[in-house]
């Protein structure tokens, strides 16, 4: 029997061992730079309390519907170029608060990993909460005989979110995932007015971190209003804000994750 994730090229997983981090946004914006440069993507949001995805796309009020193979994602786009399936999708009310054990969370993320007909993908990105527990061990061992590409680990710079990470890089070493790279996210605020940059919660711990742990430095996305701006909107950043200081960051994070499955694939 054909599985719903045969037609996925790639697997991401974007982890961070705190919250707040900014996962969901790293998660928005590299898929819509890799939509940017030609691929399908599918973001399967495994945050089962806090389901931010829908809001960023601002798709929150659609209905997930079923097909003889599962689930159907919610769609964008009229391309279908990213396809998204998230709890949020599946509460009767926005603000109904997910009160389960974890045998009843992990039963779903298996559900979600089985169950949803993403047909063919270039890249899934699998967006989750904090922490190295329950959903992380559930999401990583239903996964695995798909043979993830990896984690893209997302951290701040001080040294309390650093600290944090430094045990998701442990999770991944315990269970087998390749780690593809380290990102700083509010890593500066660029005035917009007078272009200096303000280092509001230090810098380079990313960096430092990655060093230390023998794994690439994808690179620091800094602070901008107008990327905060988007994803309240549900507006595509890529395209509506070049000019700004975290289009290059985020454009150029995509690309070095393009170049690896280039290279992995020749």
């Amino acid at each position: 029997e054909r599985s719903n994730l045969a037609g996925v090229r790639h697997i991401l997983l974007v982890l961070s061992g705190k919250g707040g981090v900014g996962k969901s946004t790293i998660s928005t914006e590299l898929a819509l730079s890799l939509r940017h440069a030609g691929k399908k993507v599918g973001i399967l949001d495994v945050d089962l309390c806090g389901p931010t995805i829908p809001c960023m796309f601002r798709v929150q009020n659609n209905d997930v519907h079923q097909c003889d193979s599962g689930w159907v994602p919610v769609f964008v786009d009229q391309d279908r170029s990213i396809s998204l399936m998230s709890i949020g999708f599946l509460l009767e009310k926005p603000d109904d608060a997910v009160v389960w054990r974890g045998p009843k969370k992990n039963a779903l993320i298996k559900q979600f990993v089985a169950d949803v007909a993403w047909g063919d993908l270039d890249f899934l990105i699998v967006d989750t909460p904090p922490g190295t527990s329950d959903e992380h061990i559930s999401t990583v061992e239903a996964l695995r005989p798909y043979k993830p590409l990896g984690a893209i680990l997302v951290t701040t710079p001080q040294a309390v979110s650093v600290g944090d990470v430094r045990r998701e890089l442990t999770f991944c070493k315990k269970t087998g995932l390749r780690v593809l790279g380290i990102v700083e996210n509010m890593s500066g605020f660029v005035c917009p007015h007078c272009s200096e940059c303000t280092n509001i919660f230090s810098k380079g711990g990313g960096e430092e971190l990655a060093k230390h742990a023998g794994v690439p430095f994808l690179g620091c996305v800094p602070l901008d209003p107008q990327l905060s701006q988007s994803l309240e909107e549900g507006r595509d950043f890529i395209q509506e804000f070049p000019k700004s200081s975290a289009f290059p960051a985020l454009a150029h994070i995509a690309q070095q994750i393009l170049d690896g499955t280039s290279q992995q694939s020749s």
